[in-house]
């Protein structure tokens, strides 16, 4: 081993749990302060911390600027192995804390809302029912947000679907099923009354107040998509949510009109609490599915989480 490769090797033993914290909380905040504080150490520490490990690098991560702190290239490589590591040392953390108490594993996935309500329920009562003990961890409610934890390792699996042409290169994606959207509105709204909902278009309701996903998501860019053809604007008076239970609370305050799974709505249309509009919308939809990181072993709970949702796919359970 030569004089640089041994040196590279005795800096990645000097990087310690603080470290890898720092430059993460750094790469997400780009503001040494707000980082100093997320991993409660006092900014002169943090600063020698960072001094330190761009000393033991040999060079800077990060660029000083108006704008706050910016990675240089290759401080972009050293924050995407500070961000696996601090994943993989926590996540072994917790789990070795849960069999510490008497536990067995822990699972974490990623799901976007469409696919709460039916696949992903059934799929941990049954595995909760099978391991009590069994930590698990629900996180996330779009595709952009499920897929970003997929990648940051901050989830085992994901339920969603691709948000580029490109995520192929980094995720194996196995389709489990299709995802019903709906026009929905209160039961109280104008539209839900009389008889307008049968007589209703899309370009009758663009005069109303919109709830709609980020951009960055599927159905909202289907959404999109489906103005587009029809020869129409977007909404001008919306507000852009990722969050179902907010979404669900402004429609219900509101005459607000949504575009929502038909699986998350379900119930709120059998309470007649909101009325579901017939407009057909979201033909055209992918169906969301498994997805996992390309070449990496699944843990025994996130193998046979993913049977269980195999299993309710098909229709056997």
């Amino acid at each position: 081993m030569n004089s640089s490769s041994s040196s590279f090797v005795a800096l990645v033993n000097r990087l310690k749990f603080k470290h890898l914290a720092l430059l993460v909380a750094l790469d997400d905040m780009r503001n040494l302060h707000q980082a100093a504080e997320a991993i409660n150490v006092a900014q002169p520490s943090a600063s020698r911390m960072l001094g330190d490990i761009e000393e033991a690098f040999g060079f800077l991560l990060f660029e000083r600027n108006s704008r706050g702190m910016q990675p240089t290239p290759l401080g972009s490589a050293a924050l995407a192995y500070a961000r696996h590591s601090l994943a993989e040392l926590t996540r072994f953390a917790e789990g070795l804390e849960v069999k510490r108490k008497g536990g067995h594993g822990q699972l974490t996935v990623g799901a976007i809302m469409g696919a709460a309500p039916d696949l992903l329920a059934m799929a941990v009562a049954d595995l909760k029912a099978e391991r009590p003990l069994l930590n698990i961890r629900i996180l996330g409610e779009t595709s952009d947000q499920v897929l970003q934890l997929l990648n940051r390792r901050e989830v085992d699996v994901a339920l969603g679907r691709f948000t580029n042409a490109l995520q192929h290169n980094d995720f194996d994606f196995e389709p489990l099923a299709r995802e019903t959207l709906m026009l929905v509105v209160r039961a109280v709204h104008p539209m839900a009354t009389g008889a307008a909902p049968s007589a209703a278009t899309l370009a009758d309701l663009l005069g109303w107040p919109w709830v709609v996903q980020p951009l960055t998501t599927p159905a909202r860019q289907l959404f999109e998509d489906e103005l587009a053809r029809a020869q129409l604007p977007s909404p001008a008076n919306q507000v852009e949510c990722a969050s179902i239970f907010a979404t669900l609370q402004l429609l219900q305050n509101s005459n607000a009109v949504a575009m929502l799974p038909e699986t998350v709505v379900r119930d709120y249309l059998r309470a007649k609490l909101l009325i579901a509009l017939p407009i057909e919308i979201g033909e055209s939809l992918t169906g969301f599915g498994l997805l996992v990181r390309k070449q990496e072993p699944l843990s025994e709970p996130a193998q046979r989480f993913v049977t269980l949702l195999r299993k309710y796919s098909s229709g056997s359970a």
